[in-house]
């Protein structure tokens, strides 16, 4: 049998060989019809969770997800981990083809020993003699029990587990981005809320020095506006000192320095991004397909799964097939004559007999993993739902909070104008200006904290829905 013959024939043979281990086959995991809570049954189609930011309308919001996508650390981190996990991915394939290496020598012998000097012997070297050889060596592990391809397709698991939490990755960043800039906005909307109230406050000071001077009220109503004018200002210093911040961690979630994006985010002129209506929660089955830790949860399942066939693969013989060739002469001229060539091949069996019960346990343990697996991708699969939940309950609660809060903006509006003009007249005391004043700023800034709390919820919910990632 010639040599391309024999090696096709070892290749049939390592094809048709037997695969040790379990195939693996994706479990089942019971979903619920639907979500609980109210409003969650709406569609959720492939372009409002990829892209699910742009229903905020934020031009400023969509450029900056855009730069943070294509220049954050950790996400370049993913990135390079995927490529690395692609490269092993290569690295254990190798293991199925054969191992081939070249080497060539030369060797130069020089002898100052005359051919007449001492007793003559049968064999007499030359003086100058010099030896060149060239060959190469092949090794092969057939895989007759499929642990190399069980190898294979862990490493191929892993490679898409890599991938997946990448896009996994990419989800938190969007959202975390989101949350911080909406924060921002809202911290703005706080500060713009302080700042008008601490104007009126002034103006009202103005009035309630004139009408002492007039004599119509005491001094203990100018101390009173003066303190109330001093706490309004202090807590526009302490929301400046959160717009910084949150200006940094934006910053930094772009790659670029904490002071880079002070210039531009600190201009307060933009209002506080409106929530979309509408809410695309879809069906709870579709997590296991949109959510990139489900998916990556799965994929390591898969990657523990042939980890046991590599294992049992250690309970039976490996075959190694070893060929060595090579062409050596005494002259480069000739070295590649037929007459120099000379090769020998080896086919070596071995086959475990005893190591103390290591490879039961290690076959144990690989069985272990796969059910820790599967645990862990069941557990992700039902913290998931609860993501969903908890966030729809939010939302919906925060909601209803925030029309309550827009009815008592408009009540304590309403009666701070009426305390004022009764102030005016006489027909009131300033305590009445003061309770009303206080009513009326807590409730525009509970207000703005709820819209805010409104848009986080909403973007706990797109992270919880596995939105934001693209194929």
């Amino acid at each position: 049998m010639t040599a391309p013959r024999l090696a096709a024939g070892l290749a049939a043979v390592s094809l048709a060989a037997c695969t040790v281990g379990p195939n693996y086959h994706r479990p089942d995991i019971p979903t619920p019809a639907a979500f609980v809570e109210p409003g969650a049954a709406a569609p959720a189609s492939e372009a409002d969770l990829t892209r699910w930011w742009a229903a905020f309308h934020d031009p400023v919001l969509d450029d900056l997800i855009r730069r943070a996508v294509a220049a954050n650390l950790d996400l370049a981190a993913a990135a390079s981990r995927v490529r690395q996990s692609r490269f092993e991915e290569k690295v254990t394939g190798a293991a199925e083809w054969p191992a081939i290496n070249a080497a060539a020598n030369t060797v130069a012998l020089q002898s100052n020993r005359s051919a007449s000097s001492g007793p003559p012997t049968g064999f007499q070297l030359p003086a100058s003699l010099n030896l060149y050889s060239v060959g190469f060596d092949a090794t092969w592990e057939v895989d007759l029990f499929g642990g190399t391809r069980r190898a294979i397709q862990e490493a191929k698991a892993n490679s898409e587990a890599a991938v997946w939490a990448r896009r996994g990755a990419e989800v938190t960043l969007i959202s975390e981005l989101a949350n911080d800039y909406l924060t921002l906005r809202a911290v703005q909307a706080r500060i713009a809320v302080g700042e008008a109230e601490l104007a009126r406050q002034r103006d009202l000071f103005a009035l309630v020095a004139a009408r002492r001077q007039a004599g119509f009220v005491t001094g203990l109503d100018v101390n009173q506006q003066t303190g109330v004018v001093a706490t309004a200002a202090a807590q526009i210093h302490q929301l400046e000192a959160e717009e910084r911040v949150q200006i940094h961690a934006l910053a930094v979630l772009l790659g670029e320095p904490p002071e880079t994006l002070e210039p531009t985010l600190a201009r307060r002129t933009r209002a506080l991004p409106r929530s979309p209506p509408v809410l695309p929660a879809g069906l709870p089955a579709d997590l296991l397909r949109r959510r990139p830790d489900l998916r990556e949860a799965e994929r390591r399942l898969a990657a523990a799964n042939a980890e046991i066939g590599v294992q049992t693969a250690n309970l039976y013989p490996r075959l190694n097939l070893i060929g060595l060739g090579s062409f050596a002469g005494t002259s480069l001229g000739d070295l590649f004559s037929a007459q120099n060539l000379s090769g020998v091949g080896v086919g070596l069996l071995t086959a475990p007999l005893f190591n103390a019960g290591k490879t039961h346990a290690a076959i144990g343990a690989a069985r272990e993993k796969d059910v820790q697996a599967e645990l862990a991708w069941r557990g992700a699969f039902l913290a998931s739902l609860r993501e969903v939940e908890d966030a729809l309950a939010r939302y919906r609660a925060e909601e209803a909070r925030r029309a309550q809060l827009e009815t008592a903006v408009t009540a304590a509006a309403g009666s701070l104008a009426i305390a004022r003009d009764q102030y005016q007249v006489g027909l009131a005391t300033y305590i009445n200006v003061y309770a009303a004043e206080n009513a009326l700023l807590n409730a525009r800034d509970q207000l703005v904290q709820s819209q805010a709390q409104s848009d986080t919820d909403l973007v706990a919910l797109y992270k919880a829905l596995g939105g934001g990632w693209v194929a």
